[in-house]
């Protein structure tokens, strides 16, 4: 076993002899593992994960662990008051036969009482108002989801799965470094009593790094979880105590109600799979974004030699970022929830379609402003205005692969960082409804992500899983990152299956990424020596921070075996661990 934290070489991001394959002089080689492995955001999680596996759980119930410990160590980024994509592949019957990908979807819902109007007399706060608070608290779907999915795929007991979380809440954890940063940063705006209460001192000071935080609340209520099952959150104590609290707080009020809580149900979906070159890429469906444009960025893509352009980074720089904005105009206009909206998805990614968009990149000039295309006549969604970008970028990411060929590829959120700022049972509750369109018209049209009462906000969430031609796990990767997060999955895959990169290279590499209107080059890496040669080809540039948290696994076979290497995002503290 081998384990490799991923926060040592946070400020040595390098663009060396000015090749796009080229990243951190200082990054670790790939964990290398032969049965089984876990990689997430944060040591605490990959540690419970990697235990349920070597006590005979598979990659679900590994999942489970995993994301209850986030959700006390992370709880800037995910938890148990939120949602999640869940990518799930198991474990093949035979070893001829095809493998099986089901997307499990955690999306949050809207009240039903929600309108296209929720957030225009939100008060005259300003962001904070929209922001924090029971407004925009979405109804979680993260526990039913995995409750469905161990219902379905699990080995080991329910409860059993708990006992990491439950331990590691009872006995506390030590504030880490970018946890402490992050509740300094909110200390300015803190205005949740519970959670100002539990993350800072006596005189509103944030907990410094190594303190020993102890949160028992949280302990009893994943012990009344583990016993009763995810129920107790949807229609028992625990979801009285939610409605409670998004309606008496001191920042204000929502519309959640018990009836709404109880009315939640997970969704359970075929993965959304097409070709890319020789591989096959699998991503979610709708309402995530995530998958759709992902898959639409490599189609676009796919008739340009792009390995042949590994030591040339202006060009290769060039061409997907001209994907990403084309991708984007679609999505910004036509995706939304399809319960809601008649989304013409299959359109979106038929490859006559996407050859049709692929011939507007030119590969010596940018294209400048881009509109969505056209992919069939009709098309309803036509009728609606394109979405301005909205999302936050608080989420989690963790992938797993158990010893019997079960994988699961995991993004989970609470939306900005500490969500609503509320907390329940000692955990952070949501504010997912701000993913919704704040503007709810543009040019006298409604626009297809706005709120309404029951709708799944649309998301930017990734899980990806890679096959190649013999239909063999190949990738297992996803990032946070709000709406950036398509762009660094993207760029992860291409880094991997194009360039030949080993997975924590891929991972690390420094970011690019167009959503349309600037072409975003990593601030603080050396992609700025290119600012100039991408300028000239007409691009608005920008040196931007980039808060991705990339963690993949990449599955190669050797004789009659496999080896699985590990890749952590040095941009968080995670932690790639397997046997």
């Amino acid at each position: 076993m081998r384990a490799a934290p991923g926060n040592r070489v946070r400020s040595l991001l390098l663009l060396a002899a000015g090749c796009l394959a080229v990243v951190s002089a200082a990054a670790d080689e790939p964990v290398r593992a032969e049965r089984q492995m876990v990689v997430a955001a944060n040591p605490h999680a990959a540690e419970a994960g990697i235990r349920i596996l070597r006590d005979g759980g598979g990659a679900v119930d590994a999942a489970i662990a995993v994301q209850l410990v986030l959700s006390l160590v992370e709880p800037q980024s995910s938890g148990i008051g939120g949602g999640a994509f869940m990518l799930h592949l198991d474990r093949p019957a035979a070893a001829d036969a095809p493998a099986v990908v089901t997307v499990y979807s955690g999306r949050e819902t809207a009240p039903a009482a929600a309108g296209p109007d929720l957030f225009q007399n939100a008060g005259p706060g300003g962001f904070q108002s929209l922001a924090y608070g029971g407004r925009p608290v979405g109804v979680p779907g993260v526990m039913r989801m995995l409750e469905m999915a161990h219902r379905e795929h699990g080995r080991l007991p329910w409860a059993e799965l708990f006992e990491p979380a439950i331990a590691l809440a009872g006995n506390g954890f030590e504030i880490s470094p970018r946890l402490h940063s992050l509740l300094d940063r909110a200390g300015r705006s803190a205005q949740g009593e519970s959670f100002a209460g539990h993350y800072f001192d006596e005189s509103g000071e944030a907990w410094p790094t190594g303190h020993l935080l102890v949160n028992e609340e949280y302990a009893a209520t994943l012990r009344l979880l583990a016993a009763e099952g995810a129920e107790v959150m949807y229609t028992g104590a625990l979801a009285r105590q939610i409605v409670e609290r998004i309606h008496d707080n001191p920042i204000g009020e929502g519309l959640m109600t018990l009836e709404d809580l109880a009315a939640y149900r997970p969704e359970k979906l075929t993965a959304l799979c097409t070709p890319y070159r020789e591989w096959r890429v699998c991503g979610p469906r709708l309402p995530s974004s995530g998958g759709i444009v992902v898959q639409q960025m490599l189609g676009l893509v796919e008739r340009f030699d792009l390995p042949a352009l590994r030591d040339d980074p202006v060009a290769a720089i060039h061409l997907i970022a001209e994907a990403g904005a084309l991708a984007f105009a679609d999505r910004n206009l036509y995706l939304a929830d399809p319960g809601f909206v008649d989304v013409p998805a299959e359109e979106l990614l038929d490859p006559a379609y996407l050859r049709r968009r692929s011939a507007l990149i030119d590969p010596g000039r940018a294209m400048g402003e881009v509109t969505a295309g056209i992919p069939a006549e009709p098309v309803a969604a036509r009728l609606f205005a394109p979405s301005p970008l909205s999302e936050m970028t608080s989420t989690s990411h963790f992938s797993i692969v158990d010893g019997d060929g079960g994988a699961v590829s995991m993004t989970s959120s609470v939306q900005g960082a500490f969500g609503s700022q509320l907390m329940v049972g000692g955990f952070i509750l949501n504010n997912q409804l701000t993913d919704f369109a704040f503007e709810p018209e543009a040019d006298g049209r409604p626009v297809a992500n706005r709120a309404e009462g029951g709708k799944r906000p649309l998301s930017s969430m990734a899980p990806s899983m890679v096959f190649d031609a013999e239909g063999r796990l190949r990738l297992v990767v996803g990032s946070p990152g709000g709406t950036r997060i398509i762009g660094y999955v993207a760029r992860a895959i291409i880094g991997v299956l194009d360039f030949g990169l080993n997975i924590q290279d891929a991972v690390a590499a420094p970011h690019f990424l167009s959503r349309g209107d600037v072409l975003e080059l990593e601030q603080g890496s050396d992609l700025a020596v290119h600012a100039d040669a991408l300028g000239a080809l007409g691009h608005r540039v920008a040196m931007r921070g980039q808060n991705s948290g990339l963690h993949g696994i990449a599955v190669d076979y050797i004789d009659e075996g496999r080896v699985l290497y590990g890749g952590v995002d040095p941009r968080r503290e995670g932690l790639a661990v397997g046997d």
